[in-house]
């Protein structure tokens, strides 16, 4: 329905007539839907496609004294793979964001500290109403400052320094690297290492946990079976390299795909199979994992993002007194996407040869 197209425009009250439900109904559906039931939703959202009404956003924002805005930050360019996460994270969150009547805001910081410094602006020229962080770590200094400024905030990770903390939601690394392991000592491997990251990174030390743990159950030895180092393919390929040479490892569970990618190159250049010979779990699930048919540990991206979504809603519109808080933690379980690289089988994996790596030091 076209304004110029001589019919009348659309109101909110017209909406109510034709939906036989109250205007506040109908704003409820707009601005809140998780307070009405489904069947009255969908009828709603069908009257209001069918006449092309849009609320007037300038009136909303007078009407509740907010911007309807969710800052969040774009990370810097990586060159590692787990970049596609966050790439698929960010359009999940603008997706769940417009179905709750938001709209994000995306800026760029160098790292935490420039971020801070950004969020000043953000509150005092566009009235950011809350914000979503992400690559949350250890010493993280942006979550302290939004609290003390009583600022709405969810977080996609953990607040590594305080365990009691609130409004997050992460994915249960250590569940992750649990079932990889036992998913490879049901394939009959004992010599089971782990490419991680270095210590103190709290998501790297989490999915290491998950591997300790699974490898006790099993009653499998853990010593000199691991390896910290940066989320780099070629450190990743030569590390990898000395525990199949030295160790007798015969599967390797890794912190992310690009780490696996590594270890896959080094069981290439040792002439054996991906999967018949020497198993590899990556964590993410990243693209290049399904091209390559790389065992990885998927993360539930979209259901993260509807939870950092539904966390703001609950801060933003709490409920009456007694209400459940509105910022409890979410921790979500993983998928393990099992692949040939980790299967042993006649026709479970192909051969080195097929596999785009070249040998060590001609990165």
């Amino acid at each position: 329905m076209h304004p110029d197209d001589g019919v009348e425009r659309p109101t909110l009250a017209s909406v109510a007539a034709l939906a036989q439900v109250s205007k506040q109904t109908v704003s409820n559906v707009l601005n809140a839907p998780h307070l009405v039931s489904g069947a009255t939703l969908d009828r709603v959202r069908a009257v209001i496609d069918e006449v092309g009404y849009r609320p007037l956003r300038a009136a909303q924002q007078m009407r509740s004294h907010r911007s309807q805005l969710i800052a969040m930050r774009i990370e810097p360019v990586r060159e590692a793979f787990g970049g596609s996460v966050l790439d698929q994270f960010l359009h999940a969150l603008t997706r769940s964001a417009e179905e709750s009547g938001q709209r994000l805001v995306l800026f760029t910081a160098d790292d935490a500290e420039a971020e801070v410094g950004a969020y000043d602006e953000l509150v005092a020229s566009f009235a950011v109403d809350a914000f979503v962080l992400t690559g949350t770590s250890h010493g993280d200094p942006r979550t302290a400052w939004l609290r003390r400024r009583r600022l709405p905030v969810a977080s996609f990770g953990r607040p590594w320094d305080d365990p009691d903390g609130r409004s997050w939601v992460d994915v249960d690394g250590a569940a992750g690297t649990r079932a990889a392991v036992e998913h490879l000592v049901a394939q009959g491997h004992t010599r089971i290492a782990w490419l991680g990251w270095p210590a103190g990174s709290g998501t790297g030390d989490d999915r290491r946990a998950g591997w300790v743990d699974a490898m006790s159950s099993a009653g499998l030895p853990v010593a000199g079976l691991e390896a910290g180092l940066p989320d780099d393919l070629a450190v990743a390929q030569a590390t990898a390299l000395g525990l199949l040479a030295a160790r007798g490892v015969t599967a390797l569970v890794c912190a992310s795909d690009s780490l696996a990618l590594g270890a896959l190159g080094a069981v290439q250049e040792l002439g054996r199979r991906p999967g018949r010979d020497v198993a590899v779990v990556g964590f993410d699930d990243s693209p290049v994992a399904a091209a390559l048919g790389l065992t990885s540990v998927a993360q539930p991206v979209v259901a993260a993002a509807a939870a950092c979504i539904e966390l703001l809603r609950g801060q933003l519109d709490p409920g009456p007194p007694g209400s459940p808080a509105a910022d409890q933690p979410v921790l979500l379980p993983p998928r393990l996407v099992v692949r040939a690289s980790s299967q042993r089988g006649d026709d479970a994996a192909p051969s080195a040869a097929s596999l785009p790596f070249p040998p060590s030091g001609t990165h």
